[in-house]
């Protein structure tokens, strides 16, 4: 059991420490401040990233919430907006409805004030034709012997019945 390695000897004791205590020093002059300023800045970079992500998970939230309600106003106003329509849409519809109706009872009207001018039209032309068949007749009466009562009756009949086939 003598190995140098498990049982080392004072002086390979004493070297041991004097150069662990030299590198402790150097690491401890240069490269402790260097490595505990690069982890210190690598741990704010680390920090202020979860906190920018943290911040920006908030207005995630934030921007959802808003774009819910800008959603929800959106489908309010649409609802209206067609609400609206429709109600405008039935309007027109009832104006144009009540338009025509005025429309159809002024050409009745018309229609009828025509039928009537028409009638009294006819009805004149009608009581003018028969003055003048009338006095027709009584022109040919005249003209034929006034005193044989049976061929004055017999001309009348014959005359009327010439004017009803005339207008047959």
């Amino acid at each position: 059991m003598n190995n140098p390695l498990i049982n080392p000897g004072i002086g390979v004791f004493f070297w041991m420490m004097l150069s662990f205590g030299i590198l402790f020093f150097i690491l401890a002059k240069w490269a402790w401040p260097a490595l505990l300023k690069a982890l210190k800045s690598r741990e704010k970079a680390i920090e202020d990233s979860l906190n920018a992500a943290e911040k920006a998970r908030e207005e995630m939230l934030m921007l959802k919430s808003h774009n819910e309600d800008l959603l929800l106003e959106a489908k309010r106003e649409r609802d209206d907006i067609i609400r609206n329509a429709r109600a405008a849409g039935e309007q027109i519809i009832e104006k144009a409805k009540a338009d025509a109706s005025a429309e159809i009872v002024r050409m009745r009207e018309s229609a009828l004030e025509s039928i009537k001018n028409e009638k009294l039209r006819a009805m004149h032309d009608l009581k003018n034709q028969i003055a003048q068949f009338s006095i027709d007749i009584a022109e040919k009466l005249i003209k034929t012997e006034l005193s044989d009562r049976e061929r004055a009756d017999a001309f009348v009949k014959k005359e009327l019945e010439a004017i009803q086939k005339q207008y047959e």
